[in-house]
């Protein structure tokens, strides 16, 4: 299953804009300035049966702190209005599920979204469980706005999207964070582009996810 902005190793054909056909093979893409080359680890592919039960303080504060190759990114958690969500991804981020996985789509065009969480790097991985949708009522996806990708209703896994410029989308994908700080960092990499010249695809900068940490604030 080929996720477009897909969750729990799904696909989603409402994101996935055709690329026109073209006379000449499109120019490609080069890595973003200040990145630095990945290391070696893989991520640890661990996988459950169900969703996590839920651990997590809704009245709390959460953060996360996403620690790139290319920066750090900061995000405040909205643990009130996407409990579920929240709490499986300080779940999986407690597991190590998230570290050393690539950020394998970047969309340029009609969205500007780049989507991570696929310990399998290509759309089609997650951690084994699904879980239902929250906080969609009058969801908007402004810069800065992280949300779950899926492969359609109710199918929540592991990927999410980080918006780095306002994009227009159904309220289709449960909002759970806002990003904090590294919006620099994050814009860096769209300004990278697509490896391919197109405006979806695999980024031109090899984007990994080196660590990531919530906590409680």
């Amino acid at each position: 299953m080929r996720s477009g902005l897909a969750a729990a190793g799904a696909a989603i054909a409402l994101l996935a804009g055709g690329t026109p056909a073209v006379a000449a093979p499109l120019p490609l893409h080069t890595q973003a300035p200040g990145c630095m080359t990945p290391g070696d680890a893989q991520p640890n592919g661990k996988q459950w049966p169900a969703e996590p039960a839920v651990t997590i303080d809704p009245n709390a504060g959460y953060t996360a702190t996403l620690e790139t190759n290319c920066g750090t990114i900061t995000v405040a958690l909205d643990a009130a209005r996407a409990t579920h969500t929240v709490n499986s991804f300080a779940f999986l981020a407690g597991e190590q599920y998230f570290d050393h996985t690539r950020c394998h789509r970047l969309t340029t065009e009609g969205i500007f979204v780049l989507q991570c969480g696929d310990p399998t790097g290509t759309g089609t991985g997650g951690p084994g469980y699904r879980f239902g949708d929250e906080n969609l009522a009058g969801a908007t996806y402004p810069a800065g706005t992280v949300a779950m990708a899926n492969s359609g209703p109710n199918t929540n896994g592991s990927q999410f999207f980080l918006v780095y410029s306002d994009s227009k989308l159904p309220p289709s994908y449960t909002p759970f964070g806002r990003i904090t700080g590294g919006m620099d960092v994050l814009q860096n990499i769209a300004a990278g582009g697509v490896k391919d010249g197109s405006g979806d695809g695999a980024p031109a900068t090899d984007i990994v996810l080196d660590s990531v940490a919530t906590a409680r604030r």
